[in-house]
Formats: C-alpha cells, structure tokens, sequence
C-alpha cells in the first residue's frame, strides 16, 4: 500500500528527532578563523588577533550553550550566532575589497603571496556563507529539527529533497515528507560550494529575498576573486 504523508508524520514524529551536531559548525568556524589569521598584513582591518578573538568570544557561549546538540535556542542564542556569522562576513568582504585593491596595484614580486591570499578568502567566503544559509533557513538549525514543520517559518531554499515525494520509491524515501529529512550544515556548505564555483544555483534554489541577496553577493565576490586571480596569475607566470 503506498505511503501517505500523515503515514510518514506519524512514524518521523519531531520531537523525537535528535538535533544536528555542533561539532561541524565549530570545525568550518575555527577554520574560518584560522583562514584569517593567515592573511597577509595588507589585508587585516585591525590587528592580527583582534578580530579571531572576538569570533572565538562569540563562539564560546554558543558551544556552552549546545555542547554536543543543537537543541537550545534562546533569544541570546541567535543574536550571537548571527553576530558570528556577520562578523567573520564583515571582515571577509572587507579582505575581499583590499585584496582587489592590491591585486591590481601590486607589483609582480608580491603576486604569488597575494593568490595564495585570494585563495585564502575564496575558502572563508565558502564557510561563511555557507553559515548564513545555515543560520537563516527555516528559522535556524535548531527550529529545523526541533519545531514541527507546520510551525516553521518560510523556507529560504527549495532542496530536491522537498520535492521528491512523487518519485521512484528508492528516491521518494528520502524525501523531507517521507522520512522527516532536514537539510544540515553539509547540504548549506555545497549550497555555497556550487554558487561559488557556478557563480548561479544548481539544484537547490533560493526562494526568499535575503537568499537572493547572499546568493548574488556571494557569486559576484567569487566571480570577481576568479577573474583577478586568474589575470594575476597570467601575469605572474609570464
């Protein structure tokens, strides 16, 4: 007998499902971090540690308060996570801007440190707009394990998986109806992955206005970072 969605709701209750790990949010944070206390000096917009420190001070309650899972979230919570997030953003547009600067005066002798750093900002630029999706869809992580679907906020993203359901059944299984799917943090980062290497969406497409806003600025900084790398390093090599 094929399955019904009320069918699929009553076995996937919510509230019995476990909330996303910490642990990777923490590793792309710090890596992000880490990122930018490798930048070049011409790059930083305050003093090497100023701005890691802050992040990591913003990090810290935010573990203390989810150690393990994300299943608490407070008023607090968001802002600081959000501050997070629009912290290391901030900083890497900034970087960005300075780098293109750079790129075009620069001389030849600082061209290969300055794509090493261009690489260095492409890779944050990932990260971190990979956390906004993460941040800003459905309400956030915890809302999105924790609230049942009825209860949550519009979507900012369509994934294949919302739309699955009708399909062959080895696919319609894992389909949000059917088996109570979630996008996590892995599904936000390939998001940013493909919209800074395709500079457009692929499978998953924004559906709200601010998604349309980071979407574009992120495919633009990473169109622009492609360009003058790439005319940067013609120059370098010849």
């Amino acid at each position: 007998m094929p399955r019904t969605r009320a069918d699929a709701q009553h076995r996937h209750p919510r509230h019995q499902r476990r909330g996303e790990a910490r642990l990777p949010a923490v590793v792309v944070t710090l890596t992000a971090v880490g990122l930018y206390l490798l930048l070049p000096e011409q790059l930083l917009i305050a003093p090497r540690y100023v701005l890691p420190a802050l992040e990591v001070a913003l990090l810290v309650p935010l573990v203390a308060i989810n150690p393990r899972r994300l299943t608490r979230q407070t008023k607090t919570f968001r802002v600081l996570s959000l501050a997070l997030v629009a912290v290391i953003a901030v900083s890497n547009l900034i970087a960005l801007g300075t780098l293109i600067q750079q790129l075009v005066q620069a001389g030849v002798k600082d061209g290969p440190a300055l794509l090493t750093a261009a690489l260095q900002v492409w890779l944050t630029n990932i990260i971190v707009f990979g956390l906004a999706y993460w941040e800003l869809d459905r309400g956030g992580p915890v809302s999105r394990t924790q609230v049942a679907r009825e209860e949550l906020p519009l979507a900012d993203f369509r994934f294949s998986q919302d739309e699955n359901d009708d399909a062959v059944q080895e696919v319609a299984d894992g389909a949000s109806v059917t088996s109570d799917w979630v996008p996590t943090l892995t599904d936000y980062l390939y998001v940013s992955v493909t919209n800074s290497t395709a500079f457009s969406p692929t499978d998953t497409m924004p559906l709200s206005t601010r998604a349309k806003i980071l979407m574009s600025v992120q495919s633009v900084a990473a169109l622009v970072t492609s360009v003058l790398v790439i005319a940067r390093a013609v120059s370098v090599l010849h």
